[in-house]
């Protein structure tokens, strides 16, 4: 599985992830979803280098040129809740890909251990097809691997892209340790070193789902 953490080369970047952490920007919903929906659509871009492409002719006023276009088919998979505005930035980047949802949840045994629970789901069949997966906060990696486990039902893309704004150490090695059977690409545009007991990310962001749309009950 080859890894790619964006923060480790400086662009601006650096700016909208610095806000999404900082708890008084954090106090604007409307700002944080969008810093979310930045870091989603150049994510995306990262991801287009990666794709197959094709030679086709563009008639201009004047000429027929030459252009370079796109020749995946693409899927854009979101873990609700928290994933939706990065979905939508994705979205800006690749606006003809199809888009697949996957709801999923967390919760704590007797012993505080996390189990991941999956609930609705709705796809298009993925045979074939580059799946690029979205889901802002990658901590221990069950709900992503449990989700693909899932989604692969529904057909063997060619190509798996991960895509999560702030990964844990230990989500990135388990996910790496957990292959699916399909070439997959995970990218996260930073990294931090530990969970804590309850399994979120530190310094990590809080809960990027409550932060999006609001506490939930």
């Amino acid at each position: 599985m080859e890894i790619n953490i964006l923060s480790r080369t400086d662009s601006v970047l650096g700016n909208f992830l610095s806000e999404l952490r900082d708890r008084e920007v954090q106090k604007d919903p409307l700002r944080f979803r969008k810093n979310v929906e930045r870091i989603g659509g150049m994510m995306a871009y990262e991801v287009s280098k990666r794709l197959s492409y094709r030679t086709v002719g563009v008639q201009t006023p004047l000429a027929v040129k030459e252009c370079r276009t796109t020749a995946d088919s693409i899927v854009v998979g979101t873990i609700m809740r928290a994933g939706l505005p990065m979905h939508t930035g994705v979205l800006e980047v690749f606006d003809r890909a199809e888009s697949c949802f996957v709801s999923a949840y967390r919760a704590y045994d007797a012993n505080h251990n996390v189990e991941i629970h999956l609930g609705y789901a709705a796809t298009p069949s993925l045979d074939g097809k580059v799946l690029i997966m979205v889901d802002p906060m990658l901590a221990t990696g069950f709900s992503m691997m449990q989700t693909l486990d899932r989604l692969l039902s529904y057909g063997k893309p060619r190509h798996i892209h991960l895509l999560s704004i702030i990964a844990a150490q230990e989500g990135v090695d388990y996910v790496e340790r957990n292959p699916v059977g399909v070439p997959t690409t995970l990218w996260a545009a930073d990294v931090d070193p530990v969970l804590n007991s309850d399994k979120y990310i530190v310094p990590g962001l809080g809960d990027a789902g409550d932060l999006c749309f609001g506490p939930k009950l």
